[in-house]
């Protein structure tokens, strides 16, 4: 009896086990629910408490520093109804406020924090933050111009000793011009990816807007980032869009480009100092632009990017056809047949003489297929200046 009694103890102890670690193992299940439902409602709790916080807080204005006195007060102006008004900071912000900064004041008009400097997105865009893939031996010719561009544009930024030894200050800013596809934005290009600088590029034609004042307004920010940005250069692409000379036609259109344009020179040459930043622009038609904006103080050189020589445009087929597998093509005879093209004339032959050779599924391109190539590009020029003749 005591024997049977002995083995049923044994027998019922490892089930009473087991039922002891599954009741256990669904309370720690039961818990570990309970930890995550608690998290969430700390989250929820918090964000609740910053927004009742965020409802009792005063509300703040913005307003834009006017001058620091010499007393330590700020002379404010707030935005909007441009109300002006003195007042004090506290010792901890003092050293961050400058004149033009933007900061937040309360009702009492106390400088709470300091916000600094708000761009238009379409001002930051125009930040290139990867400079381009290409150098200046990419370009083909246009040594004597490239050399001159560099001296204005470069070296100013990448060697201020050697000016500063010499007693000269540099030119202010550059003006390419010449016929379409000779190479302007290319040589831009290049100087972005080898100056050491803040590279700025936009086109004349994003200066131009419909409401009056806001050309101007970009104008007015594009500056001022670049001087924050020093050493910076600014590029202009296009400038003739707004650079154009000044006529008395009555409409409002015209008008408001005058006023971009007006800022523009302001810009360039005016009573703020300009910094560490330099210009450059391209454009198509030199004739249209406004005097006030070619003279000395605001574009110090203008530089004129002819057509390719005869060596030039060796050059340049050399450098677009590098990568092309060519059979029996003499480059030579290609560029003596190529007079007055442009380098994008000559980038264009060299793609079509290697879309003549994926035509027809060669291994490699033919002088033949050059020579097609320069017929077809020369009648699609002599077709495009009938149209619009």
């Amino acid at each position: 009896m005591i024997d049977m009694e002995e083995t049923a103890v044994k027998f019922s102890a490892p089930q009473n086990e087991l039922k002891y670690q599954i009741q256990l193992n669904e309370l720690e299940a039961i818990l570990l629910d309970l930890k995550v439902k608690v998290d969430e409602l700390q989250k929820e709790n918090g964000q609740l408490k910053r927004e009742n916080n965020q409802l009792k807080r005063m509300p703040l204005f913005v307003a834009v520093v006017v001058d620091v006195l010499k007393n330590g007060e700020i002379y404010l102006r707030q935005q909007g109804n441009n109300q002006e008004y003195l007042t004090l900071a506290p010792e901890e912000l003092r050293p961050h406020i400058k004149q033009g900064a933007k900061v937040a004041v309360n009702n009492a008009l106390s400088i709470v924090k300091v916000i600094g400097n708000i761009y238009d997105s379409r001002v930051r865009v125009m930040e290139l933050e990867e400079s381009p893939d290409i150098s200046y031996a990419q370009i083909g010719g246009l040594v004597e111009q490239i050399k001159e561009v560099r001296e204005a544009v470069e070296y100013p930024l990448t060697r201020p000793e050697i000016f500063k030894r010499v007693g000269v200050e540099p030119p202010k800013g550059i003006l390419l011009y010449g016929a379409p596809g000779t190479g302007k934005t290319l040589i831009a290009k290049a100087v972005a990816h080898e100056a050491k600088a803040t590279f700025i590029r936009m086109s004349g034609s994003e200066l131009v807007h419909k409401f009056i004042g806001e050309g101007a307004g970009l104008v007015r920010e594009l500056f001022q980032l670049a001087r924050e940005r020093a050493p910076a250069i600014v590029f202009i692409d296009e400038i003739d869009a707004v650079g154009s000379m000044r006529t008395n036609d009555g409409t409002s259109g015209s008008a408001e480009v005058q006023r971009t344009m007006m800022q523009l020179l302001a810009e360039m040459d005016g009573f703020d100092n300009r910094g560490d930043v330099r210009i450059m622009a391209a454009t198509n038609r030199v004739d249209m632009l406004d005097p006030a904006l070619l003279r000395p103080g605001r574009f110090d050189r203008l530089i004129e990017i002819p057509l390719p020589d005869l060596d030039s445009r060796l050059e340049i087929l050399k450098i677009h056809s590098r990568n092309m597998h060519i059979e029996d093509v003499s480059l030579e005879i290609v560029s003596a047949m190529t007079e007055k093209a442009t380098g994008a004339e000559l980038q264009a032959i060299c793609r079509e003489a290697g879309m003549m050779a994926v035509r027809r599924e060669a291994a490699s391109v033919s002088m033949v297929d050059f020579t097609i190539a320069v017929r077809k590009v020369k009648l699609d020029k002599i077709t495009d200046t009938r149209m619009y003749t």
